[in-house]
């Protein structure tokens, strides 16, 4: 069985978290090159991406239409 944590040990992790302040320290990519690579940390290709590049393309599309429209009523 494993040991859980009792109310004081969480306390003092807790306030020793706030001391060291970690998410101060996380800075992440600052340049575009760095942005765009991390951008795409969670795609694994196949059909995700697919309906993506579909339903930009679809919205493409319905703006196209929208547009026209907003034309012919003139």
């Amino acid at each position: 069985m494993a040991k859980s944590w009792t109310l004081e040990r969480r306390q003092r992790q807790a306030e020793l978290i706030r001391r060291w302040k970690p998410w101060e320290q996380s800075t992440g990519p600052k340049t575009p090159e760095g942005k765009k690579k991390v951008a795409s940390n969670a795609n694994r290709g196949g059909v995700r991406g697919q309906l993506r590049a579909l339903s930009k393309a679809l919205g493409a599309e319905l703006a196209e239409m929208n547009r026209l429209e907003r034309l012919a009523r003139r």
